[in-house]
């Protein structure tokens, strides 16, 4: 009973933790102390985080990386799988049975008998450095799967931030053709009244004004999407109204150091290391399978006295007898899971260089095009501007004019989509490749994790 209230005394006490009745994003952007180290780029640790004078995209990552709702679930994980480590290192207590025996017709001389046993049970010693080691390898696969969702995470942050500010320019530039379109309605109809301008001209005026108007507002639920993503993305209220600064500041694009990082791939992106540190664990859960093949044993010591007053001390052993379950069900079913895992990793190797060779190629076809359109650009401009000035001096209608800057801004609009598109498929090339990103755990590392 001593022995059971000094370990009573090591327990923890059970403490109630009530859930939330309210949301808890934020309603504006806190001014963050960053712990540098736990920020997964190298870039945003030497970047100054000052929400005052605007948010570029940096900070914008910055804040994404501390404050996601997502990666704060996922940082749980990494609690648990320590838990499990310290679990998976925890030595098996030794039991203890104890009894008494009242003699209820004996005859003089009778006294109380009595029964003390203590006994440990072996077979968790044999498996336990498998269970360790399969257990720090999982918390591993944990760690570098947290760094691979900030790195998803780090990537969605680019992305929104780059497809709000071409998002901007697509607004700045149809409001500016909704101007001239405005004016232009304006002078038609000044010009139906008096009598020069028959109502089908007018017409074209009209449905020009209302396409630019229907684009307007289409763009506008666009705007307002990206901007609600984005909040969301960074654990902020949606009335928060960020006040978005900069341009993308992307590296640019070496083909040498890609073709350094593709092949350097297996030892540098946290999905393929994550992947790897699962199947290291996996190994030792196969051993520990094997290893349990041993027959259950348990030794103990014996202290009894008998009615007599005989005093006895004994030594005892059981074995489990392995005629019918040797394990066999358990080892098959971690040598399955083996398997499984190996061909997901190798399947996942086979994608990751299926999608960067995709994404180069790509980027490179999407470029040429968009050089092509910039190309363009000039003469299109100039052959506007000379249409202005022939429409101020009545040598061409308005019809012409208009149709020419159509065809101007359609050009402008298809540049800048082609301009997002270049930008977003760099942010997700980074992504892939692991370029300006730290390399946080080794294959040695991930071995060593799974060995003896």
């Amino acid at each position: 009973m001593f022995i059971l209230v000094i370990g009573l005394f090591g327990c923890v006490s059970y403490q109630v933790k009530p859930l939330n009745t309210q949301p808890t994003l934020l309603h504006k952007v806190p001014h963050l102390i960053i712990d540098t180290k736990r920020l997964p780029l190298p870039e945003l640790a030497a970047h100054p985080f000052n929400p005052d004078d605007g948010m570029d995209m940096t900070e914008v990552t910055i804040l994404a990386v501390v404050n996601n709702p997502a990666l704060k679930i996922a940082r749980d994980e990494k609690g648990i799988a320590e838990a499990q480590l310290m679990t998976a290192g925890i030595l098996p207590n030794p039991q203890i049975t104890a009894g008494i025996d009242h003699p209820t017709n004996g005859g003089p001389g009778s006294m109380d008998a009595f029964n003390f046993g203590l006994s440990y049970d072996i077979n968790k010693l044999i498996t336990r450095n498998a269970a360790i080691d399969a257990a720090r390898a999982n918390k591993l696969r944990i760690d570098l799967t947290v760094l691979w969702q900030e790195w998803q995470v780090v990537q969605q942050a680019r992305l929104l931030f780059v497809k709000s500010l071409e998002q901007d320019k697509l607004m700045h530039l149809l409001q500016a053709y909704r101007a001239i379109a405005a004016s232009l309605y304006q002078h038609a109809q000044q010009a139906l009244q008096d009598g020069n301008l028959t109502m089908d001209t007018m017409s074209a005026y009209m449905a020009a004004l209302q396409n630019i108007n229907s684009r307007i507002n289409n763009l506008q639920r666009q705007i307002s999407k990206t901007r609600h993503d984005l909040n969301a993305l960074l654990g902020l209220s949606p009335e928060v109204n960020l006040k978005l600064v900069g341009d993308a500041n992307l590296p640019g694009l070496d083909q040498e150091k890609i073709k350094t990082y593709i092949a350097g791939l297996p030892q540098r992106r946290p999905d393929l290391l994550a992947l790897q540190a699962g199947y290291a664990s996996q190994e030792q859960r196969f051993r520990q399978a094997i290893l349990a093949q041993f027959p259950a044993l348990n030794i103990g010591l014996t202290r009894a006295r008998d009615t007599s007053g005989i005093y006895t001390s004994g030594f005892g052993i059981t074995l489990n007898l392995p005629i019918f379950n040797r394990n066999q069900g358990n080892i098959a079913i971690e040598k399955a899971t083996r398997k499984r895992l190996y061909d997901e990793y190798q399947a996942r190797l086979n994608a990751a260089y299926g999608q960067i060779n995709s994404l180069m190629t790509q980027l490179k076809l999407v470029t040429r095009q968009y050089d092509g359109i910039k190309s363009t650009l000039p003469e299109m401009e100039a052959a506007v501007k000379h249409a202005k000035e022939a429409l101020d001096a009545g040598n061409i209608d308005a019809t012409t004019y208009t149709n020419l800057y159509a065809a101007l801004l359609d050009k402008r609009m298809e540049a800048i989509t082609l301009e997002q598109t270049i930008l977003e498929e760099r942010v997700a090339l980074q992504t892939l490749i692991g370029s300006e990103l730290p390399m946080q755990v080794t294959t040695a590392e991930i071995k060593l994790t799974g060995g003896d």
